[in-house]
């Protein structure tokens, strides 16, 4: 399966970083060809241009197809404010365009979806609230957001999972451990 890992996070040695390369490993040994696109290290510019502005309804935008070929989609990310970071915003912005991830119908009410083989995505996500706060007070922003705004939309046969880190400032080595496990053991059953 082709499969691009997007990882997004300022520090190298982060949490995030270990389980992007964790998954970047699982994936490899299961045969799949693997791209690990870290955000802050290619130094992405997550702003949406003037002219990127200007043009997005009149002419379709073109990735060479890199984005239409990738089959398994794994965002790795810290969830900052109970949102996206900044960057992995701006990546979605930049990379799920017209033309490449969706079209828009002429009265530009609809779209149509153009991600056709994205089958898996899975955000894995590290956030220092509890889970309560997330699920409960707040019914999980980031998942809805990435679920029904942004995958659905432009991948709808796609499966959508989030793996989420609760209280990960400071976490236990046992536990971010115990957390990497169930990363992989979800990442076996990607088909």
């Amino acid at each position: 399966m082709k499969t691009l890992i997007v990882l997004c996070h300022p520090l190298q040695n982060s949490l995030n970083a270990h389980l992007a390369k964790k998954a970047q490993a699982k994936m490899a040994a299961a045969g799949h060809e693997v791209q690990l696109l870290d955000l802050y290290a290619e130094g992405f510019d997550p702003r949406l241009s003037v002219a990127e502005r200007q043009d997005y309804y009149s002419a379709p935008f073109d990735d060479d197809g890199a984005l239409q070929e990738v089959e398994a989609l794994i965002l790795v990310f810290p969830t900052w404010w109970f949102g996206l970071p900044a960057m992995l915003k701006g990546w979605i912005d930049r990379s799920f365009l017209p033309g490449v991830a969706y079209d828009h119908d002429p009265d530009l009410k609809a779209l149509t979806p153009r991600l056709h083989k994205l089958r898996h995505v899975v955000a894995v996500t590290t956030l220092g609230s509890p889970a309560w706060i997330d699920r409960l007070v707040l019914r999980r922003p980031v998942y809805r957001a990435l679920k029904w705004g942004v995958v659905k939309a432009c991948a709808p046969k796609a499966r959508f999972a989030m793996l989420s880190l609760y209280k990960a400032e400071g976490v236990a080595q046992s536990r971010a451990d115990r957390f990497v496990r169930r990363l992989e053991r979800h990442l076996e059953r990607l088909n």
